[in-house]
């Protein structure tokens, strides 16, 4: 199989992810946020949604996607014990497109802003996918606000991605989204719906362009990170096995202290599919934030 159509594979597997997730929304909607709304933050208006009651838990979206599509079937779970927050990331879903410079220490700072705004001391974090990097970058700058990371296929760097990933998303078109339930998600929750394509050109330009968080920071993160990734998710699991050793992971634990960290590879799963085992991520997250 050429370059060309892996890369076409994968990037039409991103884009369907919404009809499989459309059909779990009345799970999601019957289990209404105890609060939402819009905090200022860093010259924009960042949208977000809290559920439940208890310690709370950050949840950072994909690429693309809403709340409802990436968490809505975890959120009715987390929500029983935990008190979650689930933003939605600048241009996505209902917080407005900014042509503010998309970078991941941004969108960082723009977390930790929310937490101010909520009036949270600290909070477990969760990421998916470029959530997931951005999860990271938060661990950076932000450690004292923040207790333990859960990382969900994602990567701090660009050479963490298999190179057919790299390939596909430099293949990525705005009039690829077209029609897709990715489209129609945009459309039903934003403030703007003209900007939808604007809004594309960005992100795809954050995702063509090389990034590197940087080992050493890596490795001096002091809370506990939990790492999901599917066993076919497009990571390179070398890079993985990598990053989990600098935080202090792969070691024989027989002989001695098992680490604080944890690494967990789900069978048969793709970057798309992984997102969709509820109950095994449900699992994760309940035995590593508990």
């Amino acid at each position: 199989m050429s370059i060309l159509l892996k890369a076409h594979n994968f990037i039409q597997s991103i884009l369907l992810i919404g009809i499989v997730m459309s059909t779990h929304q009345s799970i999601a909607q019957q289990n209404k946020p105890s609060g939402s709304g819009y905090a200022p933050v860093n010259g924009i208006k960042v949208y977000y949604e809290v559920y439940g009651e208890g310690m709370p838990v950050v949840l950072l979206h994909g690429a693309y996607y809403t709340i409802d599509m990436n968490w809505g079937q975890l959120i009715p779970e987390l929500s029983k014990t935990r008190k979650v927050i689930a933003i939605e990331m600048q241009g996505h879903g209902h917080t407005p497109f900014s042509d503010r410079k998309l970078s991941r220490a941004t969108l960082a700072s723009d977390v930790e802003s929310i937490m101010d705004h909520l009036k949270v001391d600290s909070a477990d974090l969760v990421g998916y996918s470029f959530g997931g990097s951005v999860a990271y970058q938060f661990a950076i700058q932000s450690p004292k606000r923040l207790r333990k990371l859960v990382i969900i296929s994602a990567a701090y760097k660009s050479s963490g991605w298999m190179p057919e990933v790299t390939k596909a998303f430099k293949n990525l078109k705005p009039e690829l989204f077209d029609n897709t339930p990715l489209k129609a998600a945009y459309d039903a929750v934003a403030p703007d719906k003209t900007k939808w394509t604007e809004f594309l050109e960005q992100m795809i330009g954050s995702a063509t362009t090389p990034y590197d968080l940087g080992d050493s920071n890596i490795a001096k993160i002091a809370a506990p990170v939990l790492l999901i990734s599917g066993d076919n998710d497009g990571m390179d699991k070398i890079e993985l096995i990598k990053t989990y050793q600098l935080l202090g992971g792969a070691v024989t634990g027989d002989f001695g202290v098992i680490p604080k960290s944890q690494l967990a590879i789900v069978p048969g799963q793709g970057h798309v599919s992984l997102m969709m085992q509820t109950q095994t991520i449900l699992g994760y997250l309940n035995s590593f934030l508990k």
